[in-house]
């Protein structure tokens, strides 16, 4: 029997994007209320700033573009806060904003440009070379690249999203009407962990309901007359406003709310521990590679971090024991949440006040949202339900999830079924309070002589030893066992490295330590390579086909025959 929210049910109103957040008529915060704020040049916008500059640029859009319904603008740029401007001005004409990394080179905006068809790209200067060859590669005109933030392009071939603009004097544009439930809002591209990233489709309802989804766990603990000033609870912004986690809780959530948020280009460990001093921050959403940072890094030590209430991991799983390392020595909560970009994102999350109630769970069902843990489906046995406690492959059916893969109907129909019901393709449980436990990937459990070990649970156990600082875990095909084997890629800490203890010693002394704390089929038969960095996405998920290449080619030297002398 699928499991239902515990949450009441909310009512999700039939509006586009717009509507829902600009002409609402029960917003509780005044015109003058500031919700986006650089965090080093201090430049701000108001709410009657942030309405009044989208809409101008939406007029624009229409007026030198001719825009219409659907079409499709790329933001290849770092955090901003011109970001949401033209996030809601293209929202304004019709349009669907698709965000890119603006780590992408060349050949991977040009994917993401061709594949949603954009007509535009918005970018920053550092980019600006990478837009520029990417949009010539598919056919986007020069002048339809344009800039936003605070510089401008020297060379003065580049225009300033600024000056986009309803210059006519005498065309009036209006607002583009769309269907809520059917028209794309956003085209939000998948990191592409296991493959070529898919262009997941989201509708204004499902960004609507949940900004409405997360509001009910979060809205009871911040708000506009916090702070120290009594005008709004600040709230400290380095997620990536390119991946949806970033884009929904941070961009849409909290202006519906009418926080302060302080945006940060991207994360810099001392210059957050900075911020969250200067601006007496309340809480921030972070990511489990933050959390362990926040957790063992020295630095965080020079700095007074006593207004933080609250931090909130998502986009990859948090184990119990990073959560006590880190809410010990900040004195706070570190509470999770859980969703995927298909889920608008997020499904699950952890209350204020329950975040020690259950370490190492994602928290409960958001509202207006059903779930149900089901057997992977094996020996063409169609999947079936596992009851409460057991292990099985996560579904979930609820207002937020998507419409489906762009242009790719094969994987659409391979994860969301005809009556609504999403296969994520992740791994867990749920207890008997409700609350759900992700334990892994299922594409990414390593099976051992039949046995399931999930990787995270490992990372979990070893990040918690002294001469470990990060970690990951994949499987290898091991000739010698005739199996997928462990095998763990280790960053040593500071005290080990200062130890000098060789590697193959530590190597065997975390070995050791590790195997006193599994059962016989989880052991790393793999063995540890120790790495400088492990590398993972710019949401904090871990790239483990990059560890399963670099893998593959150790194997491959150590299969080259030695010469003879």
């Amino acid at each position: 029997m699928p499991t239902s929210s515990p949450y009441r049910h909310l009512d999700i109103p039939n509006v586009d994007l717009w509507t829902f957040l600009f002409e609402r008529k029960d917003r509780p915060y005044p015109d003058d209320q500031i919700l986006f704020m650089d965090a080093d040049t201090k430049r701000h916008y108001t709410y009657a700033d942030t309405k009044e500059s989208a809409a101008a640029f939406g007029k624009g859009l229409k007026f030198l573009w001719n825009w219409k319904k659907g079409d499709v603008l790329t933001l290849f740029a770092a955090n901003g806060i011109d970001y949401p401007i033209i996030t809601w001005g293209t929202l304004w004409a019709g349009g669907v904003i698709s965000p890119a990394n603006p780590l992408y080179t060349v050949d991977e905006l040009a994917f993401q440009l061709k594949n949603s068809r954009a007509r535009a790209v918005v970018t920053q200067i550092p980019m600006l070379r990478v837009a520029r060859e990417a949009a010539k590669r598919v056919g986007i005109p020069e002048d339809r690249v344009i800039l936003m933030g605070d510089d401008r392009d020297p060379e003065g071939r580049a225009k300033h999203f600024t000056s986009i603009r309803n210059t006519s004097g005498t065309s009036r544009y209006i607002k583009s009407k769309v269907n809520p439930k059917t028209d794309v809002a956003f085209l939000a591209y998948s990191s592409g962990t296991t493959g070529l990233p898919k262009g997941v489709m989201l509708s204004h309802t499902n960004i609507v309901a949940n900004v409405l989804q997360n509001f009910e766990v979060d809205g009871r603990s911040i708000g506009w007359k916090g702070g120290p000033d009594g005008k709004g609870d600040r709230i400290l912004s380095f997620l990536p406003f390119f991946h949806i986690y970033g884009l929904t809780v941070v961009v849409h959530a909290l202006i519906y709310a009418g926080c302060r948020v302080i945006v940060m280009p991207k994360f810099d460990l001392e210059k957050w521990c900075a911020h969250v001093q200067n601006f007496r921050i309340i809480y921030s959403y972070v990511v489990p590679p933050i959390v362990l940072l926040l957790g063992k890094h020295p630095i965080v030590d020079k700095y007074d971090l006593s207004s933080l209430r609250m931090l909130n991991s998502g986009a990859a799983p948090l184990t119990r024991e990073l959560v006590e390392v880190t809410s010990t020595r900040l004195k706070i909560g570190v509470k999770q949440g859980y969703g995927l970009s298909e889920t608008s994102p997020t499904s699950h999350a952890q209350l204020w006040d329950e975040w020690d109630k259950s370490m190492g769970s994602v928290g409960k069902l958001l509202p207006n949202m059903e779930a149900k843990y089901m057997t992977t489906s094996e020996s063409g046995h169609e999947p079936r339900e596992v009851p409460v406690g057991e292990i099985g492959e996560l579904y979930m059916r609820g207002p937020n999830i998507f419409l489906g893969y762009h242009n790719n109907p094969e994987a659409t129909a391979g994860c969301l079924s005809a009556d609504g019901w999403f296969r994520t393709g992740d791994v867990g449980y749920q207890d008997k309070e409700g609350n759900f436990y992700i334990t892994d990937r299922a594409k990414e459990l390593i099976k051992y002589k039949g046995f399931q070990v999930a990787p995270a649970e490992l990372e979990g156990l070893l990040i918690d030893s002294e001469a470990v600082y990060d970690v990951a875990v994949i499987g290898i095909e091991s000739k010698a066992h005739g199996t997928e084997v462990p095998r763990a890629y280790i960053v040593r800490s500071a005290k080990s490295k200062a130890s000098g203890v060789s590697p193959a010693k530590e190597a065997a002394n975390i070995t050791d330590w590790l195997h006193q704390k599994i059962t016989n089929h989880k052991r790393l038969r793999g063995g540890i390579r120790f790495v400088d960095e492990i590398p993972k996405s710019a949401s904090g998920k871990i790239l483990r086909r990059i560890l399963k290449e670099r893998a593959r080619r150790e194997e491959e030297i150590l299969a080259i025959p030695t010469a003879k002398l």
